[in-house]
């Protein structure tokens, strides 16, 4: 299960319909994200680190910082 993908929508109050919203990624694949009956692809790892205001390094579990590094330009 990816916990820190739904512990991050949960501190947001984002349903998982808000995250198809603002993912574009259907809310039954999205739910299966963050249950672990799929995974994500780099494309909608970066859509959801930009929706949930994280970095994908933080959603991997290769950082513990939440806040996101500053964007390139």
């Amino acid at each position: 299960m990816n916990k820190r993908l739904r512990d991050l929508r949960r501190e947001k109050d984002y349903s998982q319909i808000k995250m198809q919203q603002l993912t574009g990624i259907d809310q039954s694949d999205y739910s299966k994200i963050e249950t672990g009956k799929r995974y994500y692809t780099v494309e909608q790892c970066k859509r959801i680190a930009l929706a949930l205001a994280t970095s994908t390094d933080y959603l991997l579990g290769l950082t513990d910082e939440k806040t996101p590094y500053p964007r390139a330009r």
